[in-house]
């Protein structure tokens, strides 16, 4: 389906990577750098690899991560699928596709992502 997908990178490295997205919550995203940072040791490239890599039916929320401009970098079907997906958590796009990262953008591990975590006080 995705020529990356046959990419090889170390079981550890995708373990890594999978254990953050994983830690995205529903109707957040976050991007590709960010999950790279967050993870350490690797690339931006290396975690569109393993999006691309994850097996069919296990828990990792793959369509939680899009480029740093706010776009899904799928196209065709799966660009559809991945916009669905987020679509159905409750995450708007502009006309142009574009998603903003200011209101649902997942700021990381352990901090509050904006106005929908921040539990109705100011």
């Amino acid at each position: 389906m995705n020529p990356r997908a046959g990419h090889r990178m170390s079981g550890g490295h995708h373990e890594r990577i999978y254990r953050v997205v994983r830690a995205i919550p529903e109707g957040r995203v976050a991007t590709y750098g960010q999950v790279a940072a967050i993870a350490g040791r690797c690339t931006p490239r290396m975690v569109g690899y393993a999006m691309a890599s994850v097996p069919p039916g296990t828990n990792v929320p793959w369509h939680r991560v899009i480029n740093s401009r706010g776009e899904i970098s799928l196209r065709g079907d799966d660009l559809e699928k991945q916009m669905a997906l987020l679509k159905m958590e409750g995450v708007r796009f502009d006309t142009g596709g574009r998603v903003d990262l200011r209101e649902f953008g997942w700021a990381g591990p352990g901090i509050p992502s904006g106005p929908a975590d921040a539990g109705g006080s100011d």
